[in-house]
């Protein structure tokens, strides 16, 4: 007789008001076994997670543990019973140190205890060499880049010797050499014997990883597979309930004339240096290389935040410097950044009040509130770019990813740019909202529009590019064909010839 699963849910179901996120979802996961955890945004994935770690009661169905049903489950007895969660974005406090946040995860609290720092810092660091994190334990979190954090999270979970431990989306801000880091973390911990549930929208990681796959539509379990009998065309199917076959739309559009010139373009303060390349009207530039090639770099020059000190900025035949991002907005110039969560879209803010917030002055001139016009604007944009929402007045953490980035990207439609510079603008996105992405961009581009693509996805960006910019150490090191192959296009980002 098999010994009982690790964790088991079964006929889950959670509603809020009169919305009902799941509807009776089973699901379960072996002691060492990574099992996968898909479905487009919207699905169901954050609420089954959020009462798997006791944070939201099911409003039925059951959740047992090593055989033993929970019940009044809270994130407190959740981490007791052996439960980690790793978030996208971690919930450190950036003004202590490593050693600090991992003491207080780990080391138990009561009242006038001794705090031996000697022995809080050894333990970081072996917690942290045990991942291959090179992160001092006394730096403040603070000045830890987003992977690092992520790090220390996934060292806080270890040393909390957990049966279970969940990953959300946990490799969308790495580098690949931490993203080699955790996948040998992950193996490590199922060969002793841990419970991974893994979530994450690539799915060349499922493949990678994965033992088991669950995907869920529609608040849904709509079938369990090992990896080894599904293919991603499968998994696509059944995570959108249709085909998606054409995931990279065809280029509708000829190119007009130049919109952008750069000549040499450099700014020392972000390490851009001599820069050369033209964007057309109704053309898609893409802008490939690997982390930290300068990509997002160049896109804070164009925008004026930080402004070029050499070279030469043409925009339709006018030579510009953007000195700021009000400068570049007025010129013509929308930007969508790489961190929505950071710079895109407020959360607490209605819709529409993010759509339009960067043209106030012309939907609110002088003293006049036009809430109405703002209302109206809005409703526009939801209907042009299929923006899934209750309305005009949602907040906007009321939105999956996918609707989160269009949001954010009819913020700068709004400002009728001649130029929009797209940053990862499919990041963390599921494979039906990417789809809708680009063909709104693809759409953009056919309408006139210049549009430079910035996209570690690398078949993104030769899918969607009429023409690649290769950048590497700061400048352009080549121009490609879009649909080049993707070997040519790594082997320039490497400075290397192709084979």
């Amino acid at each position: 007789m098999s010994p009982p699963p690790l964790l088991a849910l079964r006929g889950i179901i959670k509603s809020y008001g009169g919305v009902r996120a799941l509807r009776g979802v089973d699901f379960d996961l072996k002691a060492g076994e990574v099992h996968a955890l898909l479905g487009e945004n919207g699905a169901g994935k954050s609420t089954l997670i959020k009462i798997i770690t006791g944070a939201h009661q099911p409003n039925g169905g059951t959740l047992t543990l090593a055989g033993q049903t929970l019940t009044g489950l809270t994130p407190s007895t959740s981490r007791q019973l052996g439960i980690a969660c790793i978030y996208q974005q971690p919930a450190l406090f950036p003004d202590l140190t490593v050693a600090e946040n991992l003491a207080l995860r780990l080391e138990p609290a009561s009242a006038g205890r001794v705090v031996k720092w000697t022995h809080r810092r050894a333990r970081a660091s072996e917690l942290l060499s045990r991942i291959g994190a090179q992160i001092d334990p006394e730096a403040e979190v603070r000045s830890l880049s987003m992977p690092e954090q992520q790090l220390v999270e996934i060292a806080c979970a270890l040393g909390s010797g957990a049966r279970i431990v969940i990953m959300d989306e946990p490799t969308a801000s790495l580098t690949q050499k931490e993203q080699h880091l955790l996948f040998a973390v992950v193996r490590e911990l199922r060969k002793n014997g841990v419970g991974v549930i893994y979530i994450s929208h690539r799915l060349e990681e499922i493949f990678a990883l994965a033992d088991r796959v669950t995907v869920l539509r529609d608040g849904e379990s709509v079938g369990t597979q090992p990896v080894g009998a599904i293919d991603e065309a499968g998994l696509i199917r059944l995570m959108v309930g249709r085909e998606v076959a054409q995931i990279y739309p065809a280029s509708e559009a000829a190119a007009g004339e130049v919109v952008l010139s750069l000549r040499d373009v450099g700014c020392t303060a972000s390490g851009v240096h001599g820069v050369t390349f033209d964007v057309r009207a109704g053309e898609i530039f893409g802008l490939a290389g690997l982390v930290g090639a300068g990509r997002t770099e160049l896109a804070r020059v164009l925008f004026g935040l930080t402004p070029a000190d050499r070279g030469e900025i043409l925009l339709n035949g006018e030579r510009i410097v953007p000195h700021s991002p009000q400068d570049a907005v007025a010129r013509g110039i929308g930007y969508v950044p790489e961190d929505r969560r950071r710079h895109g879209v407020v959360l607490e803010l209605p819709i529409a009040h993010n759509m339009t917030m960067a043209i106030h002055r012309r939907i609110f001139p002088a003293t006049w509130l036009r809430f109405s016009a703002e209302a109206g604007l809005a409703r526009d944009f939801i209907r042009d770019l299929a923006v899934k929402c209750f309305g005009p007045e949602a907040p906007g953490g009321s939105l999956s990813g996918g609707n989160q980035q269009k949001v954010s990207l009819a913020r700068w439609l709004a400002t009728k740019p001649r130029l929009l510079i797209l940053d990862e603008p499919t990041q963390g996105v599921d494979v039906g909202a990417k789809s809708e992405i680009h063909k709104i961009v693809r759409r953009l581009a056919k309408e006139g529009l210049a549009v430079i693509l910035i996209s570690s996805d690398l078949p993104e960006v030769i899918g969607m590019s009429d023409r690649i910019g290769v950048m590497g150490g700061g400048t352009l090191r080549a121009i490609m064909p879009g649909q080049s192959a993707p070997h040519a296009v790594m082997a320039a980002a490497l400075g290397t010839a192709a084979a």
